[in-house]
């Protein structure tokens, strides 16, 4: 395996590379290359890996790699949204893959960098943007309106008092940090930062930097338009896996694979469930994987990771107006 310094081993590594089961010679894509944890361990198995990633200090940091050199290189890097790659791969002259990889939501490097705005653990500017272009977390903040903003909360981080929430940041502005923005949220919540009680609540907080950091990102919108693209990509008996850590993006993943492979519930309990297998483009998924006490004691992050994997058929795919991803 190549020796790249990376900051941090991506979650569910294993698992990941068992449900793609990458061949030498494979076409792989790294949906979200990060600290490229994947893609290393798809190059030692032999793939040429299409890399994508919305953050060019990721994408900056990939460039100097052995792989990505030469005049045929196994790593080819694609500084842009992952929604794009089914143009991108289409561009590159590659029609078919045979593994997609997603890993859903912010990396550890970037919330462990304080002047990206992600995380309110160290104090820095409001940004949380991915790809450092376009409507940052303060932008949303200060102007939305105050119904806008509790929606975002609301649907994002399943905030429930997310109208009180609202009304306080609205009241608070303008806000130009995280830590302002943390201790708004507290303040409105009734919350304790300084309970150090074993059964002390989670930080609030929490909830409503994801909300706004997967409105500023479109993050939900992202993986809908990835998971079309894997289907589209696909060669038959390809692979894709997707780690996700939200409840949100897992029920989109979990609803377009149950749809996809036709496995989904029958419509009422007097229909049969629905088993059309020669027309399901994935066949029957497999079971969710989460990490393992192992796992969760080197990395505390991977407690809400859960992967989801399935292969596709020899069907072709399905129109846009057919595609579950709600």
């Amino acid at each position: 395996m190549a020796n790249h310094d990376a900051p941090h081993v991506p979650v569910l590594l294993d698992e990941v590379i068992a449900a793609l089961q990458p061949l030498a010679n494979a076409v792989v894509i790294d949906a979200t290359f990060g600290a490229g944890g994947y893609t290393r361990a798809l190059l030692a198995a032999g793939a040429t890996v299409h890399a994508f990633d919305r953050d060019p200090t990721a994408i900056a940091a990939a460039r100097d790699w052995p792989e990505a050199a030469g005049d045929a290189p196994r790593l080819i890097l694609h500084p842009r949204r992952f929604s794009e790659m089914a143009d991108a791969m289409r561009e590159a002259g590659v029609r078919h893959v045979d593994g997609v990889v997603m890993d859903i939501g912010v990396s550890s490097m970037q919330l462990d960098q304080a002047e990206r705005g992600f995380a309110f653990s160290a104090d820095g500017p409001l940004d949380m943007r991915m790809s450092r272009e376009g409507e940052s977390a303060a932008d949303f903040v200060n102007s939305a309106e105050e119904g806008a903003i509790a929606d975002v909360l609301y649907h994002y981080g399943e905030e429930r008092q997310s109208r009180r929430v609202a009304r306080a940041i609205v009241a608070a502005r303008p806000l130009e940090t995280t830590g302002a923005l943390a201790d708004i949220v507290r303040k409105a919540l009734g919350f304790n930062r300084n309970d150090r009680r074993a059964n002390a609540p989670k930080d609030p907080a929490t909830r409503s930097f994801q909300a706004i950091r997967i409105h500023v990102n479109a993050e939900l919108d992202e993986l809908r338009a990835g998971l079309c693209a894997a289907e589209d990509l696909l060669n038959e008996g390809g692979r894709l896996a997707v780690v996700s850590f939200h409840s949100l993006e897992d029920r989109i993943v979990k609803h377009f694979l149950r749809d996809a492979s036709n496995t989904g519930a029958a419509p009422s309990r007097h229909m049969p469930a629905t088993d059309d297998v020669a027309s399901a483009v994935f066949a029957k998924p497999a079971k969710p994987v989460r990490p393992g006490d192992a796992e969760l004691a080197r990395n505390p992050r991977a407690r809400s990771a859960v992967l989801r994997a399935a292969t596709r058929t020899a069907a072709p795919a399905r129109p846009a107006s057919q595609r579950n991803t709600a």
